[in-house]
Formats: C-alpha cells, sequence, structure tokens
C-alpha cells in the first residue's frame, strides 16, 4: 500500500519523472556496468542494452507500476509484476541485487533531476521502488521454490540430441539433461533461458520457448538466427546457436519459466502468431495432442512464405489429429501449392472465433498491436488475450496487459 503522503508526491511528480526516464535509466545502466561490470557476465543481454530496448522497458515498467498505485493504491498490478518476476527468474535474479539497482538507480535520478529531488520526492520514489522490489522478491522466491531450485540458480547442462533445420534461418535442437536426472517440470508456452560463452568471454543469454510438448524428458528449442541491420545488432546468442551448435554439444538451460502458459486445457483456445512467434503455439498444440484434447481450437499463423513458415507441417499434423482443432494460415509471399492459405496479412474478418476463448498471442510487437486490436474489435475481451513477448516487454508496461 502506497501511503497517502506518498501519493500526492508521487502523482504531483510523475510527469517530470516519467518525462526524464530514458535519460535515467540510460545513466543508471551506465553507472551500474561501470562500477559492477560482472552483471553484464550473463545478465544482461548486450543486444538489449545497443539497441536501447532494456531501458526503454525499465522505464516503462517504473512508470507502469507507479501509474497503477496512484489509479488505486492498495492493488499491485499482477500481471505486470508476474512478467517481470518470470524473466528475473529466468536469469537468476536474487534478492541483494535490488539493493544495487536501488544505489545506482536513485543515484541516476538525483543527476537528471538535480534540486528538484528534495528529500520529500526522494522518500515518496523510494517507496514506491521498494514496494515494487519487496512484490517482485517475493514472487521470484515462490518461482525458484516451484522449479525445485535455490534463488538464483537455475543453470542445469543439456546435451543436444539432435540439430534440425526448419527453414533457412530457423534450427531447432532436441535436448536431454546430461546429468540424467528427470527434467524439469514445464508448462506449454514456457521458456527457457539459453546462456552461452562468447569469444570475448562474456556469457550472454537469450530466452526461447520451447516448441515441444513439455511433458516429457526431452525438451526443443527453435532459434531464429536474428541477423544485424543498420539499426541493430546480430543476434548474439541466435547466431552461436546457429554458426557452432552441433548434435552432442552441451548448453546451459534455465529451469522453465514465464507467465503465459497452458493453465487450462478444456477451455476453447485460439493460438494467434507471426513468424518465429509460432513455436510457443506447437508446444501447446503437441501438449493438447498428448492429453487428447477434443476441444474447439483455432490456429492463426502469418508469415513471409511456406518456406519461412518454421514448424509448418509439423504444426498442420498436430491440427489434424486433435477433433476440434482448425488453422488459418496467411502469406504474403503464398505458394500455389497451398491452396487454403490466404494472402497478405492477418486479416480477421470473417473468422469465426470459438466462444469463450482464451487467446494466446505471439510474434512481433507491430504484428501483436494490430491483431490485439482486430481481436477487441470482435469482441474478445482483454482479460482473456494473453501475449507473449521475446526479450525486453514494450508493448503494454502498465496495468491494462
Amino acid at each position: 500500500m502506497l501511503s497517502a503522503e506518498s501519493a500526492a508526491v508521487v502523482r504531483a511528480t510523475l510527469p517530470a519523472v516519467a518525462g526524464a526516464l530514458d535519460e535515467i535509466t540510460t545513466r543508471f545502466y551506465g553507472a551500474m556496468f561501470r562500477d559492477r561490470p560482472e552483471l553484464l557476465d550473463g545478465m544482461f543481454n548486450r543486444g538489449n542494452q545497443a539497441s536501447g530496448a532494456q531501458r526503454r522497458a525499465l522505464a516503462g515498467s517504473i512508470a507502469g507500476f507507479a501509474t497503477a498505485l496512484l489509479d488505486d493504491p492498495d492493488i499491485r498490478p499482477d500481471t505486470l509484476l508476474d512478467r517481470i518476476a518470470h524473466k528475473h527468474a529466468a536469469v537468476g535474479v536474487t534478492d541483494d541485487q535490488y539493493t544495487i539497482v536501488h544505489k545506482y538507480l536513485f543515484g541516476a535520478i538525483a543527476e537528471v533531476l538535480g534540486d528538484a529531488v528534495t528529500p520529500e520526492v526522494a522518500t515518496a520514489w523510494d517507496e514506491v521502488y521498494w514496494l515494487m522490489a519487496g512484490a517482485l522478491i517475493g514472487r521470484e522466491a515462490r518461482l525458484y521454490q516451484d522449479a525445485g531450485v535455490a534463488p538464483g540458480e537455475v543453470w542445469r547442462q543439456w546435451t543436444v540430441v539432435e540439430r534440425r533445420t526448419e527453414t533457412p534461418d530457423v534450427v531447432s535442437f532436441v535436448l536431454r539433461p546430461t546429468d540424467d536426472e528427470p527434467s524439469p517440470r514445464a508448462r506449454a508456452g514456457q521458456y527457457v533461458s539459453v546462456r552461452v560463452l562468447m569469444a570475448d568471454e562474456v556469457h550472454q543469454l537469450r530466452q526461447y520457448s520451447l516448441s515441444s510438448d513439455p511433458g516429457g524428458e526431452l525438451r526443443r528449442i527453435t532459434v531464429k538466427r536474428v541477423a544485424g541491420t543498420a539499426d541493430a545488432p546480430g543476434g548474439e546468442v541466435s547466431n552461436l546457436l546457429h554458426d557452432q551448435v552441433q548434435e552432442g554439444d552441451e548448453l546451459t538451460l534455465s529451469a522453465p519459466f514465464g507467465d503465459v502458459f497452458l493453465d487450462d486445457p478444456t477451455t476453447p483456445l485460439v493460438l494467434v502468431s507471426a513468424g518465429i512467434g509460432g513455436t510457443p503455439m506447437t508446444s501447446i498444440l503437441a501438449h493438447l495432442t498428448a492429453l487428447g484434447s477434443t476441444h474447439p481450437v483455432l490456429v492463426l499463423h502469418a508469415d513471409r512464405s511456406p518456406a519461412d513458415h518454421a514448424l509448418r507441417t509439423e504444426t498442420g499434423e498436430l491440427v489434424g489429429q486433435l477433433p476440434g482443432a482448425r488453422a488459418v494460415f496467411w502469406y504474403e509471399r503464398p505458394d500455389p501449392e497451398e491452396p487454403d492459405a490466404r494472402e497478405g496479412l492477418m486479416n480477421l474478418d470473417g473468422i469465426e472465433l470459438p466462444e469463450n476463448a482464451t487467446v494466446f498471442l505471439c510474434g512481433p510487437l507491430p504484428f501483436m498491436r494490430d491483431v490485439r486490436a482486430q481481436l477487441l474489435g470482435a469482441g474478445v475481451p482483454a482479460q482473456r488475450i494473453r501475449y507473449e513477448v521475446f526479450g525486453p516487454d514494450l508493448w503494454l508496461p502498465g496495468p491494462a496487459t
């Protein structure tokens, strides 16, 4: 609960703080990594730092949490907090690191806002920070307990038992625990972090959705190569996995995490994806097949072409094994041999959605924004639309997610 005194101060200063958050988070990360370079080794993705994605995500989460507290001081934004907690657990964040973040974040706030940070203002925003940190620490402790690991001790060695090329820029890796101990419990739709050692002896990590039924001893991840552009560097982890990892090699994976997963296989489902965002949907379909589900499932996927559609054949086979399932594909460059596919971008006009369905949504951010708007326009309640973002969540950081 945010005190009434602090709420009044935060409400008055939120516009100024929010307006300066980009500069604040830039200085925060710069100072923290200067003094604590070990945090760059396996904790933060350098690509997200270089692109500014991590900085913008942090700024959005702070502003979103503060706004939610002002809207209702007695209620915490569970969706926002759960999403952050799962991301943190997947990289092994521990509660002592919140003290480190506090030191550098508030140092940056003081630098940027100067004399505007009076003792009263500092106290109010300190209360906001520790309310958020305390909520996350509690959630992360429960996640570690549920995963059966000590706080932060999420890593385990896995052996690649199969490498399979899915498309020219997508590869799947099938993995088994190297120690031959049972695989950790996972839920369909969740992800793991992959931690690799780069040529400069710095560890980097990236999250990848499980793309197969998580109920067995084997796990599969399906990785798209992220090529560099004029605006952003290539994906360090994805390129290393594509170029260097072969059958018989070992990978370091975290325990599975992620707040968007299949928790009720009996409800009608709509699985909406584009590009590599189809990987968690394949996991959900495989799990439903293993359960012998007969409930309604509508699979909607958009891609550049059938040749670019990773796991396309497997998706079709899984849909064929589910009596209540059907699929519709959209391709920007259709193939005459795919007469049932639709041309262009995903358009839900004329698509009959199952009644009272839960929607899972994953893909590039512009795609998800557009399709979410279409779903809302079709009468799907916002609370029934669940989405997953690869990397920092820059889409809907506020409580309306």
